[in-house]
């Protein structure tokens, strides 16, 4: 089961403020969290595993960037018994750039307030954009309706009005559903640096798997034989249906005669290359002690309308 349960909240002060923008908050993932369950996994609201993945979007309508921050909270759902507390973060929207896609992993927390508790609680993964009203020509929000009708179907339709108040904006929050971002992603693997030695004989044959979460469509790169810092400069397209929504996973595997020992993993959104159309980075490796992916991604977008 993968449900939101009231885990996130704004903290705010009780004062009457006009509405100034819109947070969009990707839930990505998390990892290593702590046991609560006596047979040995939680079920952290998705289906009894310590490193969960949800990618699951909420929008905050933000009324104070100054003062205002985003609290998670992650818990075990124990089915009919009271849901028991994992542990919690935050983030200050004062540190967030308009208009900039934040990605984060953030340390979990038994209390915000009080930091006595140095028990390693686990991380939980977010992506975060925050679009203040009043500048949608200054940048692209996909998730909100004009790149729906707060920020794409504004672009695409050549110019709807600003959102200015309250009712407009739960408008734009209706109309976000109408609008699939639909298009070609291109990835190139380029490269892996200083992997983890897996095997007894102390070298890899290492190759990645490329895995589109929503439509489980896959791919694999060759494998690079003798090697902890493989160069495979291979690109692979996937046909995406709805790119707000889905996630790249790239595994990387030692492949042994016997089978294959696993290395690690990094998994992406697509928000930022929906956003900037291109990037290269260099990812860390998800569950090992060393090791970096380099890619290249590259966004050719095919908006597609639903009826209402």
């Amino acid at each position: 089961m993968c449900c939101f349960l009231g885990s996130f909240s704004m903290l705010h002060y009780d004062l009457e403020l006009k509405p100034v923008g819109m947070l969009e908050v990707k839930l990505i993932q998390a990892r290593d969290l702590t046991n609560k369950d006596i047979i040995g996994k939680s079920d952290p609201y998705a289906n009894n595993d310590l490193n969960p993945i949800w990618n699951e979007h909420y929008e905050f309508i933000i009324e104070d960037a100054t003062t205002q921050h985003l609290v998670v909270r992650i818990y075990d759902d124990e089915g009919v018994q009271a849901s028991e507390f994992i542990g919690c973060a935050q983030v200050l929207l004062s540190e967030l750039e308009p208009g900039k896609v934040k990605d984060v992993w953030l340390n979990l927390v038994k209390d915000l307030e009080i930091q006595r508790d140095s028990k390693y609680r686990g991380q939980v993964h977010l992506e975060l954009l925050y679009c203040p009203f009043g500048m949608e020509n200054s940048f692209t929000n996909p998730f909100s309706s004009d790149f729906s009708m707060t920020s794409l179907e504004r672009v695409l339709k050549n110019g709807a009005n600003g959102t200015d108040d309250i009712e407009n904006e739960k408008a734009v929050t209706h109309k976000k559903r109408e609008i699939i971002i639909r298009g070609v992603l291109s990835v190139t693997v380029i490269s892996a640096e200083d992997l983890p030695i897996v095997d007894l004989m102390g070298k890899a044959d290492p190759y990645v798997v490329l895995t589109m979460k929503k439509s489980e469509l896959k791919n694999k790169t060759r494998v690079v034989n003798d090697s902890l810092n493989p160069v495979w400069n291979q690109t692979f397209d996937f046909v995406v249906e709805d790119g707000l929504h889905d996630m790249l996973i790239l595994e990387v595997w030692d492949h042994d005669t016997f089978g294959k020992d696993y290395m690690g993993r990094c998994i992406l959104t697509l928000t930022r290359v929906i956003l900037e159309g291109e990037y290269k980075d260099c990812l860390p490796l998800e569950g090992a002690k060393s090791g970096k992916l380099n890619i290249n991604l590259k966004w050719m977008p095919q908006p597609i309308f639903r009826d209402s």
